[in-house]
């Protein structure tokens, strides 16, 4: 099958539940039917270019006027102001001048960066937080509000550590791998089989000593060194290395059981296959089976939330290009039959076409 929003996965993943309509807003019809569809919305968010909004009157000022309670989110890349607010920004580059991405990789080496988009990601969450905020405030007060989460600034909120270390010290973090600065040891360790690896992480000397009671045949863990988080972060290299030669001829799954027992946090480095078979995964369903018109069957991620009294669920997958125009115009927003077909015959709406299913 062609590669295409209608059988991608992750497009299946985040957009279900969500309706799906075809719109050309650069034409004056099309950015007016927006504005009539704003005036019946709670909220409104965008992820466009500074200015963009506001070319086709769809920015707060106009759409206030319209419903004067209403919340709008922006996710401009650097801010809808400042001297680098009209600058192209996509994921990797926000992650690159936030700092953030030159803090992934191992010391000694280059930078590795997230190898995702997650600014993205972060901005989604930050602005969904926000308006549900806003939500919350407008109840109270009946006021709506213009929110701006400038995606820069909520990449940067996740470094909030690594700023402030600079502010008070004037250190500027490094690469330090997967270790930590509480915890000793903090990395992820070769274990028997095909790339295979098992994170351990000691937060307190009782763990410690947990720890070196399971790997009793590693008797250099008993050295006075190591006895304090101190000194163990001080003899990282070698005591990563004594734990990998332990490691090595066990299988993580095998030391995930061993050290759990015993109260020290581990856990295998799991694949996506590794997170679709875990037993762990499976009874609470994070992954859950759907039916796509064009995909078939596939599975996709369940909500990131479980909550007792209002626990949603995935009801419908996601749109197809245009899948509820005539539900959207015609129901929502009051659009005769009539009115829908001119509107298609102009090129306005994109007229919904069932697509041709190859399995």
């Amino acid at each position: 099958i062609e590669r295409s929003p209608e059988t991608d996965p992750a497009f299946h993943s985040l957009n279900r539940n969500k309706l799906g309509i075809t719109i050309d807003m650069a034409k004056p019809e099309g950015s007016d039917l927006l504005r009539r569809l704003a005036a019946k919305c709670d909220i409104v968010l965008e992820n466009f270019f500074p200015g963009v909004m506001s070319k086709f009157g769809l920015d707060y000022e106009t759409l206030s006027k319209l419903k004067p309670d209403i919340i709008m989110v922006s996710m401009p890349g650097l801010g809808n102001w400042g001297p680098q607010a009209q600058t192209p920004a996509y994921a990797p580059g926000l992650a690159a001048i936030s700092g953030l991405e030159s803090m992934v990789g191992y010391k000694g080496e280059r930078a590795l960066g997230l190898q995702q988009p997650y600014s993205d990601y972060n901005a989604g969450a930050n602005s969904a937080f926000a308006a549900l905020a806003a939500l919350i405030h407008r109840k109270r007060s009946g006021e709506g509000q213009n929110i701006e989460v400038a995606q820069i600034e909520a990449l940067v909120a996740c470094i909030g550590e690594a700023v402030l270390d600079y502010q008070v010290t004037g250190k500027v973090p490094g690469l330090e791998g997967n270790r930590h600065g509480r915890m000793a040891p903090h990395n992820n360790y070769l274990c028997d089989g095909d790339d295979k690896w098992v994170s351990i992480a000691v937060k307190t000397d009782e763990e410690w000593r947990n720890l070196t009671a399971v790997m009793a045949d590693v008797p250099e863990l008993a050295a006075d060194k190591f006895a304090t988080l101190a000194g163990r972060q001080e003899n990282q290299e070698e005591l990563d290395g004594l734990i990998s030669g332990w490691t090595v001829s066990r299988t993580a799954e095998e030391i995930t059981g061993m050290l759990q027992e015993a109260g020290v946090a581990a856990f295998p480095c799991m694949d996506i296959g590794d997170c679709f078979l875990d037993p762990h995964y499976q009874d609470r369903e994070v992954f859950i089976p759907s039916e796509h018109p064009v995909s078939g069957g596939e599975f996709i991620a369940n909500l990131s939330w479980k909550m007792s009294e209002t626990n949603g669920g995935v009801y419908r997958p996601a749109p197809l290009w245009g899948q509820h125009n005539q539900h959207v115009f015609g129901e929502i927003l009051g659009l005769s039959d009539d009115e829908i077909a001119r509107y298609e015959a102009m090129e306005v709406i994109q007229k919904f076409q069932e697509p041709e299913i190859k399995r």
